[in-house]
């Protein structure tokens, strides 16, 4: 039966097969997650004014209750019963993955300083802006800060501080450097 399923519901996509094939680039997602996603929210993403409302409708955006100066429940929405959970699971295969850990990397940033559950549906929401983003412009999965986050030294450069560099910026900061007394390290 649950293959009979399958068998229909892949049937029924493949006019847009291409839109499952972008979304399967996404670490953490099959074709047949990328099926289901596209079976909740669809294709034509202009129901929905941005990515921001379509995390809030699928229940992924926390929300900001703040009255007074006083700070309330910010709870994830109860929304989205079939996808939230989708994409729940989707974020902890991502996070898992060895092949690309961009999402992991990620997930340990966040889990440092919010937690484990809240990391991941940070993630969860990251993988559907990205969902978003991919059905719109018909593209796979890439990242713009992918190598900047897969290696940190990537676009710094080093400086060397001496004397020369550091009254140059601060007089690039306008301060009066005449009053300093440089000094030779003979």
């Amino acid at each position: 039966m649950i293959r009979q399923t399958e068998i229909e519901l892949y049937v029924r996509i493949k006019p847009y097969y291409e839109f499952v094939e972008h979304i399967a680039t996404l670490p953490g997602i099959t074709q047949l997650s990328a099926t289901i996603i596209l079976a909740e929210i669809g294709v034509d993403m202009n129901v929905f004014d941005d990515a921001k409302q379509l995390c809030s409708w699928s229940g992924l955006a926390p929300s900001n209750n703040e009255s007074a100066g006083k700070k309330k429940s910010v709870r994830i929405a109860k929304a989205g019963a079939y996808l939230k959970p989708l994409m729940v699971q989707c974020a902890l295969a991502a996070i898992r993955s060895k092949k690309q850990p961009y999402f992991a990397i990620k997930y340990g940033r966040i889990k440092k300083r919010r937690g484990h559950k809240k990391a991941i549906i940070a993630i969860a929401r990251m993988m559907l802006v990205c969902i978003y983003h991919m059905v719109i412009k018909k593209e796979s999965f890439n990242p713009t800060d992918y190598s900047e986050l897969m290696d940190p030294h990537f676009n710094q450069h080093k400086v060397i501080l001496n004397d020369k560099n550091v009254f140059a910026y601060l007089e690039s900061q306008g301060y009066d450097t005449s009053s300093l007394v440089k000094c030779n390290d003979n």
